[in-house]
């Protein structure tokens, strides 16, 4: 953002988040065409099937197991419409920042830039548990790591190089040498600087600590396999807790710097990049999906349902947004377990095949394009207050502006989709060498 500038993911980023943002892209063939965030285009479609493979018992597993409920076989349409509203979070932040501000005055002090402070933060939240929680549905027993990686790759970098050539072509050529290079190589969440982390394409940043989860992926899913089913309580505390405490090691332990936020001007630009940059710190969003999905399939959670899930939320958001609560602590923990409540809730709703607001067709389609939506969407508002020149003057104008940009980041969206991310992923997505092999089977 000049606030943290955030974005996912592979809605992280979801098939499965960037800022995804995990769709569950790594389920089979439908599964290959779904979002990044981790939940494929396979999450559109309740199913109640008894899963196999990664989620059927296994030697690791006590015998005492509850019943599986989901896995492969089963489809989360509801997650995959969820990510479009935590995207439209991340946007709307993204529209208060100073840069992008419609009007004349100081941005940082409108009621709009006020409401909105917290919202990117809540959106990549919910897109890196929801990646680990879709990964851990989704994966399947005996598959190759190069295989995951394979999916992975095909289903992010693609999109996120295409946002970052429309970025550099259009406005951020002025860009250090060494820092478009950092950005292109997806290394920018890895350097302690805050111009480097937003560097060309802001919500970028994401995705370079989403990253480091898909590596990470295969051995945190293998160990989290290996804890007891009655011990994952404790273990999911304990990650919750990891979280509440990183903005407190941040600023205890690491140096404030020269460098302060521009939305924020009180917060170092170390602290944000330790507590909510850093890949490593971020991990821990990542494993309480995995953990949480794990909860989930044994029959390990306490369902609270959607409406609970939701109001939840929007009281979290409020105790975020209160003036006591330290910046870096709302951003990174208060919403943490409103948003693993939601996600779980959607999933088990999916798994009963009861019906949801998020699981209809216009959302789960918003749901898919949603990855591209959160690349291109900072573009979109970038260039559009460029054009706009001078401020305006009426809010009905903003709201009325406001809209317009959404609306062209949705259909330059879906463009992205359709022509580069579906058939990419349709082609790339699995070894032609293994392809017939797959066909038999």
């Amino acid at each position: 953002m000049a606030t943290p500038q955030i974005t996912p993911p592979e809605l992280i980023p979801p098939t499965d988040t960037a800022p995804g943002p995990a769709t569950p892209a790594d389920t089979p063939p439908a599964g290959a065409d779904a979002p990044s965030t981790g939940v494929p285009t396979g999450a559109d479609a309740p199913s109640t099937g008894v899963p196999t493979g990664a989620d059927a018992p296994s030697a690791d597993t006590p015998s005492t197991d509850a019943p599986r409920i989901g896995g492969p076989a089963v489809r989360l349409p509801s997650l995959t419409g969820m990510r479009f509203p935590a995207a439209l979070l991340v946007f709307l932040f993204h529209v208060s920042l100073p840069a992008h501000w419609l009007m004349a005055g100081d941005a940082n002090t409108t009621l709009f830039a006020r409401l909105t402070e917290q919202a990117g933060g809540v959106g990549v939240t919910f897109f890196f548990v929801l990646s680990g929680f879709v990964l851990a549905w989704s994966a399947r027993e005996g598959d190759p790591r190069t295989s995951f990686w394979r999916r992975r790759y095909v289903k992010i970098v693609p999109n996120y190089v295409v946002a970052w050539a429309l970025a550099m072509l259009l406005f951020a050529s002025g860009t250090a040498w060494w820092r478009s290079a950092a950005t292109f190589f997806m290394l920018q969440s890895w350097v302690p600087d805050y111009t480097t982390n937003f560097a060309v394409n802001s919500p970028g940043w994401s995705l370079s600590t989403e990253v480091f989860f898909y590596l990470c992926f295969p051995l945190l899913h293998a160990g989290v396999r290996r804890i007891a089913p009655q011990r994952l309580k404790f273990w999911i505390a304990g990650v919750i807790a990891g979280v509440f405490a990183t903005p407190w090691l941040a600023t205890t332990f690491i140096p404030a710097g020269d460098v302060y936020m521009s939305n924020e001007p009180g917060v170092s630009g170390l602290h944000l990049w330790f507590a909510y940059v850093f890949p490593p710190s971020r991990l821990l969003d990542f494993l309480l999906g995995i953990l949480v999905a794990r909860a989930v399939m044994l029959g390990r959670w306490r369902n609270i349902g959607l409406v609970w899930s939701g109001l939840l939320m929007a009281a979290g958001y409020v105790v975020a947004e209160l003036p006591g609560v330290p910046y870096l602590l709302a951003q990174r923990a208060v919403c943490l377990v409103p948003c693993v409540l939601l996600i779980a809730a959607g999933a088990l709703a999916d798994a009963s095949g009861r019906p949801t607001p998020f699981a209809n067709r216009a959302m789960t389609w918003l749901g898919e394009v949603s990855f591209a939506f959160y690349l291109l969407h900072f573009i979109v508002l970038s260039e559009a207050r460029e054009l706009l020149g001078a401020g305006l003057e009426s809010g009905w104008a903003v709201a009325a502006f406001v809209v317009a940009e959404c609306a062209v980041s949705v259909l330059l969206s879906w463009a992205m989709y359709a022509w580069v991310e579906k058939p990419l992923v349709r082609r790339w997505s699995r070894s032609r060498a293994k392809a017939p092999a797959a066909v038999a089977a």
